[in-house]
């Protein structure tokens, strides 16, 4: 699905900045924040319109607690406007760390793959069936999975979603563990393993905080 795109930052790499707005304030969030002071735990996920990113969320927020304990910050980027992040997380608060980046500038300086929508791209999306969270009674094909999800959110798109699905899909997610001087030691590529099998799936907590431990070594 991704062979044919530039491989995306991989382990023993650098790092490449970034200086992007908070989401819950007016400051700015940096790579240089953590380099030299703590590893860091870095997912990329699209908008807020994306309703597997908004499960992940979620799901990140329960384990972060867990990589502080080990000394590794998180830092998530939603890439949506963020006064259209702060509307959503002042009804659904988080305490993770949150960045806006609607231009994906952070995906594209990290090379996370976004397919082109080809025939055979949007054919293989109705062709298989997932169920990234394990909530649905049972898989369904990717856009009816989306929508399922989205309806037991009781979510409804506002037209700055509109507007940043139009800039970024099908863009894919990734996550990455920089340690303190700034050099990728672990990295997962949405769909890198299991193809379009593997869309809103997210790495087990356990794997996520064995490359924590790994990183702080």
């Amino acid at each position: 699905m991704t062979s044919s795109m530039n491989p995306p930052v991989a382990p023993g790499e650098a790092a490449p900045d970034f200086a992007l707005p908070a989401v819950a304030g007016p400051e700015t969030v940096s790579l240089a924040d953590y380099r030299g002071r703590a590893p860091l735990f870095l997912a990329l996920m699209v908008g807020l319109w994306c309703p597997f990113c908004r499960r992940q969320l979620v799901q990140i927020g329960k384990f972060e607690v867990k990589l502080k304990a080990l000394g590794v910050e998180s830092l998530v980027v939603v890439a949506t406007d963020p006064e259209n992040a702060r509307l959503y997380f002042k009804f659904r608060p988080t305490q993770l760390r949150l960045a806006s980046d609607p231009a994906l500038s952070t995906h594209r300086a990290y090379r996370v793959p976004k397919p082109e929508p080809t025939p055979e791209l949007m054919q293989a999306l109705q062709e298989t069936r997932v169920n990234p969270t394990g909530e649905l009674p049972e898989p369904l094909p990717i856009p009816q999975a989306a929508k399922a999800i989205e309806a037991l959110d009781s979510y409804v798109c506002t037209p700055t979603d509109l507007g940043d699905v139009e800039r970024q899909w099908p863009q894919l997610k990734a996550m990455f563990m920089i340690d303190r001087e700034g050099i990728v030691r672990w990295h997962d590529i949405e769909c890198a393993r299991e193809g379009l099998a593997g869309i809103g799936k997210l790495p087990s907590e356990a794997m996520i905080l064995d490359a924590a431990r790994a990183c702080v070594v």
